[in-house]
């Protein structure tokens, strides 16, 4: 066991699960923040630039859909060189490990959610002449910000998810664990400590239920304000918290005094730098441009040996490996497909419902964020309990009820949002018109939407081949526990620093991710970006 934290498999104890909640929470909360950043900058930078808009997305969907796993080697051991022997270059690994489970969704909804701004909002910006800083703080945010919070709900369901595998993780013959409640988890789960088991996940359920309740509810609440609509909406979700907070005096005083002088010297000094003229503007402009050339031409060159590599490590593998590896990527396919398939037959009449009947929201929202929140990574181990030790079918049908628990929340809260943001006065038109049944939804609902029903699409479908990894390969009790997988292979290689058979199968998940991409998901966002928008 590495140095970096305690012995997990030693000391199970109840009384430190508040340390290594507060750890956790703070490794999550920089990777959220990270990942923040990361969707707006190359939504904004793939929505408004051609070139970029033809690149970018085929390699979010490629990114998004490589395991964690995948990651490991490269995160790990870039860490170890930059900071060796210490425990940031971890901690900094474990917090880049999050953040490839949190950022793509994101990324993804901000970028769509441009693509449908009106065009008479961004003709009206084209006319006041907003700068950059201020078309992005009074146009775009606003206009993709019930999108981005929806998504960050489950963004932070997914870091729940793959922070056992960000905590505690082997890369041959060592083991690192960082102190934290993913890797409690995964001690208690590896040892078949059930009291540990059940004493981890009340913990984390309870942390669930306060961030759902100070953090997901009110930003949900907050964010209907930016619906535009011209009738009023009138039952809406409610937050008790957030009621409070409008309230508080004691934030008014921060809000009027300090928040208020912060805020308008930022917007003073972005707009004197978005808007200047003449020579002196065009300096930042050609030294950018020389940045990103050279940056562009570093990446080149970096892919340009990287390739290399990767095609000598792949040269090395035998021809029954690479038929092990097409046959786990048919098994794996399809249980994709499956999941997919599954998912969007109770998700969309759900999500639906619980987007346009406020009633309903109130009761539903709360169950279903928590749902959403709870990992369930840490859920399997109760699975293997019913299904494999007590025969409900082993490993093949746990790893796709894993697979659905992983991917079905991408799909759900994608389709509230969109339900949720349909304007009121559309609503009554479709009443008054009397549009009912099938035609309701083949003529309103499907079509209203279809961009937001793509966009949890595309994340789902990378949430079930990331999540393949975790569910065809599972060590339980002291022992390995594994199925016929692309994913199981990948773990396999991993753990046993099989470089050559992590590259190949890495490389043959990428390749078919880039065939649906191309030949799926890039029409139906095609069509939703042309059609399909309000």
């Amino acid at each position: 066991m590495s140095f970096l934290g305690l012995v997990m498999g030693a000391d199970l104890s109840v009384s430190l699960l508040p340390h290594y909640i507060g750890l956790s929470l703070l490794r999550m909360t920089a990777a959220y923040v990270m990942s923040l950043v990361f969707a707006v900058a190359v939504g904004r930078s793939a929505a408004r630039n051609a070139v970029l808009g033809r690149v970018v997305p085929p390699a979010l969907d490629v990114l998004q859909s490589l395991p964690v796993l995948a990651f490991l080697p490269a995160v790990l051991l870039g860490m170890m060189a930059l900071l060796p022997g210490r425990r940031a270059g971890f901690e900094l690994a474990s917090v880049i490990l999050i953040f490839t489970g949190m950022v793509w969704n994101l990324t993804f909804s901000f970028y769509h959610s441009l693509l449908t701004i009106p065009r008479e909002l961004l003709e009206a910006a084209d006319m006041l002449n907003l700068s950059p800083w201020h078309r992005l703080t009074r146009v775009e945010m606003p206009s993709t910000i019930i999108g981005l919070v929806w998504n960050s709900v489950i963004s932070w369901a997914g870091g729940w998810f793959f922070l056992m595998a960000s905590e505690s993780f082997t890369l041959g013959n060592r083991a690192f664990v960082l102190p934290g409640l993913g890797s409690y988890l995964a001690a208690a789960a590896d040892q078949g400590n059930t009291r540990a088991i059940l004493a981890g996940l009340s913990a984390l359920l309870v942390v669930i239920i306060l961030l759902d309740q100070l953090v997901w509810v009110p930003l949900i609440v907050w964010s209907g304000r930016f619906k535009v609509e011209l009738a009023d909406s009138g039952e809406s979700r409610r937050s008790w918290w957030l009621n409070y907070l409008r309230n508080a005096s004691w934030l008014d005083a921060i809000r009027i005094g300090p928040w208020a002088r912060v805020r308008d010297r930022v917007d003073a000094a972005m707009m004197r730098g978005s808007r200047r003229r003449g020579p002196i503007g065009t300096v930042p402009r050609v030294t950018a441009q020389l940045v990103v050339l050279l940056g562009g031409l570093v990446l080149l060159w970096s892919g340009i040996k990287g390739c290399v590599a990767l095609a000598s490590l792949v040269a090395a593998l035998p021809g029954e490996v690479w038929l092990s590896i097409v046959v786990g990527l048919l098994v794996t396919g399809s249980r994709v497909a499956l999941a997919l398939i599954i998912t969007v037959a109770w998700t969309l009449p759900v999500g639906v419902a619980i987007g346009t009947r406020p009633r309903l929201a109130r009761v539903a929202q709360p169950i279903v964020q928590v749902a959403a929140s709870v990992p369930a990574t840490a859920l399997f181990p109760v699975l293997l309990l019913l299904l494999v030790r007590r025969g409900g079918g082993g490993l093949g049908v746990a790893s796709m009820l894993l697979m659905l628990l992983g991917t079905q929340w991408y799909v759900l809260f994608n389709v509230i949002a969109g339900a949720s943001a349909l304007p009121r006065d559309l609503h009554e038109a479709v009443q008054l018109l009397r549009v009912r049944g099938l035609q309701k939804w083949r003529s309103y609902l499907i079509p209203a939407i279809f961009p937001f029903l793509v966009t949890g699409g595309l994340t789902a479908q990378g949430g079930a081949f990331n999540a393949s990894v975790v569910s065809e390969y599972v060590t339980f009790a002291g022992r390995t526990i594994q199925t016929t997988g692309l994913g199981a292979l990948i773990a396999t290689a991993a753990a046993g620093s099989d470089y050559s058979l992590l590259a190949a199968s890495t490389l043959t998940m990428a390749v078919l991710v880039v065939i649906v991409n191309r030949a799926l998901w890039r029409p139906m966002a095609r069509l939703a970006h042309e059609r399909y928008h309000l």
